[in-house]
């Protein structure tokens, strides 16, 4: 069974199990648990949303890869207007803004476009209806009408949209985006060698290394990568998300104290393909303010600033954006090349000495109030540089593993060189590579690194292309390789 399979499959048992529970009297008044452990909710928040759900007592409990997969948290549907959340007023003026953006839209329309019930939506749009905010503009299907916004509506629309021009999905609260993210939380899953091993199957990586990953994977309180360039630094970076499971659920916004704050990032996050068959269950038990994304790997590189870190919020928009550890949260964030960013090594550390000791993060509104949210991602720093000449110790003792990624011997080498020519269908003669070695990096003690036999092949393709030949290793293919990469002889 592929990946998509299996991740179909872990999706098809939860939705049976949030429809057995369907007839059942839910515990608490919380809509967005479906099978998890109850969390305490932030400080300073309340607590209506961390009530805990009880097990299905007819179905399986959670299997190992289900729980690694993220399967332990399922946003269920609000199933009153108070469980959603939000204010009247916030809700109205999503529908309020988006029906001045299209003119006139049916009420499932504007239901699908602001991802609410729309049994819950129903209530209020009749309630504006009544208060000359809407008009019907025609009938529709299943009872429903066309509505457009009267002249006293699409003032109050235009004094919403100065305020705030957002008219998507109807965000949630924060805390039960805090809550969310605490059930998924990376200490919760259990890191498997095995797993680790097929995470890292394309790369050549010996045990011992796999062994020192998979116990940094387990902390989830950050790793150091450090070595000479092109030795596959980043490459294990990208892949430590794969071994800790295959998907989350993020919501679209979050509101806070009115204010909007967009979490999903279609540039960040890889939506989840639904599986076909419950899909229609799966549009009715689940909440679709709510997003099934792969767990994310976020990389950043020398681009790298301060205002990354925090939540801005466009001026003229009114709408806030997540910062990167926010985005991150529940998977990887890669800070590559660090040590080469606008921001000082010394600058990052003071932003983030409190967040990794305490793996919480606070962060400032445009109101100026300040939020708590979960610090909940394995923080990778890649650098070509030596950690200790980087920052101080009160850093690197925060982030407790070090590993040293080690240019490849002479026999690694060689089996990289013929992995890699497999999988670029270049014809590879063992003589060919021996003669690589001997003439072009042991006269000149040249460091050999992982990435030399996929840079140099690819040359090799280019230089047999012009020839009209057929991709195969030969001395002068690999010393016109040589010549280019090497910058000489």
């Amino acid at each position: 069974m592929g990946q998509t399979d299996t991740s179909h499959e872990i999706l098809r048992r939860q939705i049976q199990a949030i429809l057995a529970e369907t007839d059942k009297s839910r515990v608490g008044d919380d809509p967005f648990w479906a099978i998890a452990a109850s969390a305490p909710a932030a400080p300073g928040l309340s607590r209506d949303a961390a009530a805990p759900a009880e097990m299905v007592d007819d179905q399986q409990e959670p299997s190992a890869e289900e729980r690694s997969a993220g399967g332990v948290f399922v946003p269920r549907p609000p199933r009153t207007m108070a469980e959603v959340g939000l204010s009247q007023n916030e809700i109205e003026s999503l529908i309020l803004k988006f029906l001045l953006h299209v003119g006139s839209a049916a009420g499932r329309v504007i239901a699908d476009q602001v991802k609410l019930p729309f049994p819950l939506l129903e209530p209020l749009l009749q309630e504006l209806k009544s208060g000359r905010v809407l008009v019907y503009k025609s009938a529709s299907t299943m009872g429903d009408y066309i509505y457009e916004l009267t002249d006293i509506g699409g003032e109050r629309a235009r004094r919403y949209l100065k305020h705030c021009s957002y008219f998507g999905a109807a965000p949630v609260r924060l805390d039960a985006y805090v809550n969310s993210i605490r059930a998924q939380s990376l200490s919760n899953v259990k890191v498997d060698f095995n797993r680790v091993r097929r995470a890292f199957a394309d790369l050549q990586l010996s045990d011992r290394i796999l062994r020192r990953i998979a116990q940094a994977m387990t902390s989830a309180k950050g790793l150091f990568l450090y070595g000479a360039p092109g030795n596959g630094k980043s490459s294990i970076a990208e892949r430590i998300s794969r071994a800790y499971g295959d998907y989350v659920w993020i919501p679209r916004a979050i509101s806070i104290w009115g204010e909007i704050v967009r979490v999903f990032d279609p540039s960040c996050h890889e939506v989840v393909a639904m599986p076909d068959e419950p899909h229609e269950e799966l549009s009715r038990e689940i909440d679709r303010r709510w997003v099934l994304i792969r767990r994310p790997t976020i990389i950043v590189g020398g681009e790298l600033s301060m205002d990354n870190l925090e939540i801005t919020t466009n001026r003229l928009t009114g709408i806030g954006e997540a910062p990167l550890q926010m985005k991150s949260n529940c998977g990887t964030l890669v800070i590559d090349d660090f040590g080469r960013q606008r921001l000082s090594p010394t600058e990052l550390l003071n932003r983030w000495i409190v967040p990794l000791e305490k793996r919480l993060d606070y962060l400032s509104l445009m109101s100026g109030r300040k939020i708590e949210i979960p610090f909940d991602q394995m923080i990778v720093f890649s650098t070509n540089l030596e950690p200790g000449d980087l920052v101080d110790e009160a850093f690197t003792r925060r982030i407790p593993y070090k590993i040293q990624v080690q240019d490849p011997t002479p026999e690694d080498f060689r089996v990289a060189f013929h992995k890699i020519a497999g999988e670029l269908s270049v014809q590879c003669d063992d003589d060919v590579v021996t003669y690589l070695i001997k003439r072009h990096y042991e006269p000149q003690q040249r460091p050999m690194r992982f990435c030399h036999p996929r840079d140099l092949l690819r040359q090799v393709i280019d230089y047999c292309s012009i020839h009209q030949q057929t991709p195969v290793l030969t001395t002068e293919a690999i010393d016109a390789a040589v010549e280019n990469y090497f910058c000489g002889w």
